[in-house]
């Protein structure tokens, strides 16, 4: 028996495939309309009927979806507590249940000796609520202007943040910049990463001893991009927490807790969202007003942007062959390698090895730790002896010329292995030629106060620019109504120099058919 059913796309025709499909699409349309309107009708007719469409009719999501998962918390009432528990195959009636709104013992006892309870520990005697922590807030290398605007926008939410531009080059690695931020007091870094010249991803560590948080971020709007946003205040702000129920959710959250003061400036009426949605997090800034007693309204202040969580680790990023030295010159003993020449004029500084290669095979021998070295640093021509010393064949060694010149260095060993042996000694120099290494531990000590000075002055100077902003921005929007109310009157002139005109010939005209009437 043939399909009853005729699929549009097998005919060949276009324009006559077109207009079949459009009929089709028309009809289908018309039909749901009418199944729509008959189902409204019966439902005024029976409102059970609606009551029973809303509790079938359940979108399918990956929170009511989602399978029980042992880390889930039970916060909330007693008849969701009693649900997840049933979910969970958990026998005994006997059990004790936490109270409504509440974790159990054991949760609660994990959460008061995390790596974030020295932030709500008030029995400790530095405890403050209504101090800010302090924030180091930076970028990935070669950023560009945008993260730097967004760096400011998070600037402006945290309280306590404070914005230094990552340099470039070898010593500022995240490691590095943690352990530093750490020694000055501050209690959590924030990363702002940039791939092809846009924010992608956010690190958050919290110091000294971790975790580290990182998180993609996209669906970024700065506040000059929300239309009718408010503008912020230097308040404390409220900070609300929304879907953190796991183990790894309530981690989350307690790392953004520690981002904010403890105890909220209240009269400010700003508030922070972190609503946790199907895995991601929502990130919103309001400020509301009370219109009444009942009802408050919002009005969006920014920035707005989306995380969402890759990676969680305990402690600090790990800085990779920290101890690693750079690779080093090397000076063979062979004929072949008789030409290489030394440096001339140098600090010469660095360490050494000495590994013996067989010439016949492909392995090596390293000498005993008795095989020791005499280094002998001199001037090529006078043959004036700069320095020598005597030493093992591994360490670290470093002398200064201080007489300009062609130098020479020259190594003896100790090293024998046999009178027809072919083993040749292969050295490795690591050499620093040049100025004097500079102490840059004790050249800082000397700047730290300056350097704190200077970044004071930065934040006034950057506090006196905003103030200036403002200023032109109240005289632009005055002159804007001083003009707007100056052609208003000019208008307003005009009609009444047109009525008074208008009055004038009316006047004159009723005096003209009076005169005429009376003959006068």
């Amino acid at each position: 028996m043939p399909p009853t059913r005729f699929e549009p796309s097998r005919i060949k025709n276009k324009i006559k495939r077109e207009d079949v499909h459009r009929s089709s699409r028309k009809s289908k349309a018309q039909e749901k309309l009418k199944r729509r309107l008959t189902l409204k009708e019966a439902e005024r007719k029976d409102p059970s009927l609606t009551k029973k469409r809303v509790l079938e009719n359940v979108p399918r999501t990956l929170d009511n979806t989602r399978e029980f998962n042992p880390t889930i918390i039970p916060i909330g009432t007693s008849a969701q507590t009693k649900e997840v528990t049933d979910e969970a195959g958990v026998e005994g009636t006997e059990s004790k249940q936490p109270a409504p709104g509440q974790m159990d013992t054991e949760n609660t006892e994990d959460i008061t000796k995390d790596e974030f309870a020295g932030h709500f520990d008030s029995t400790a005697p530095d405890f403050d609520p209504t101090r800010a922590p302090k924030v180091l807030v930076t970028t990935s290398q070669r950023a560009t202007k945008v993260s730097f605007q967004f760096c400011e926008e998070l600037v402006s939410v945290f309280p306590g943040a404070e914005f230094i531009r990552r340099k470039r080059g070898h010593g500022f690695e995240m490691g590095r910049i943690a352990g530093w931020a750490a020694n000055r007091g501050y209690s959590t870094m924030i990363v702002v990463n940039e791939d092809t010249k846009k924010p992608n991803a956010m690190t958050v560590i919290h110091l000294p001893e971790g975790p580290t948080a990182y998180f993609r971020l996209t669906s970024i709007q700065t506040t000059a991009q929300i239309s009718g946003h408010a503008r912020p205040s230097p308040h404390y702000p409220e900070l609300v927490l929304n879907g953190f129920v796991t183990r790894l959710g309530i981690t989350v959250g307690r790392l953004f807790q520690t981002l904010f003061p403890v105890l909220p400036e209240f009269e400010g009426r700003q508030v922070v969202t972190l609503h946790n949605q199907r895995d991601f997090l929502f990130f919103r800034r309001h400020r509301y007003a009370f219109r009444s007693s009942e009802k408050a309204a919002l009005q969006e202040i920014g920035p707005r942007f989306t995380l969402k969580l890759r990676s969680l680790k305990k402690g600090l990023p790990v800085l990779e062959n920290i101890s690693k030295p750079p690779p080093a010159l090397e000076f063979a003993s062979e004929e072949d390698d008789a030409t290489s020449q030394g440096p001339e004029d140098s600090v010469l500084g660095g360490q050494e090895g000495t590994p013996a290669n067989d010439k016949g095979g492909k392995g090596g021998r390293m000498p005993s730790a008795s095989n020791d070295f005499e280094w002998i640093w001199k001037e090529v021509h006078s043959g004036h002896q700069v320095t020598r010393t005597r030493g093992p064949s591994e360490g670290r060694f470093t002398f200064t010329s201080h007489e300009s010149g062609d130098h020479s260095i020259c190594l003896s060993t100790n090293y024998t292995s046999g009178w027809f042996s072919s083993t040749h000694i292969r050295m490795y120099l690591d050499i620093n030629v040049g100025a004097a290494k500079p102490n840059v531990e004790h050249d800082r000590d000397h700047v730290t106060e300056m350097a704190d000075k200077i970044r004071e002055l930065n934040h006034k100077l950057a506090d006196i620019r905003r103030e200036q902003q403002y200023q032109r921005e109240r005289e632009a929007d005055f002159r804007d109504l001083s003009e707007a109310t100056n052609s208003r009157a000019i208008w307003y002139i005009a009609a009444q120099i047109v009525v008074l005109l208008a009055t004038c010939a009316w006047q004159l005209r009723h005096l003209k058919h009076f005169f005429e009437d009376h003959k006068l």
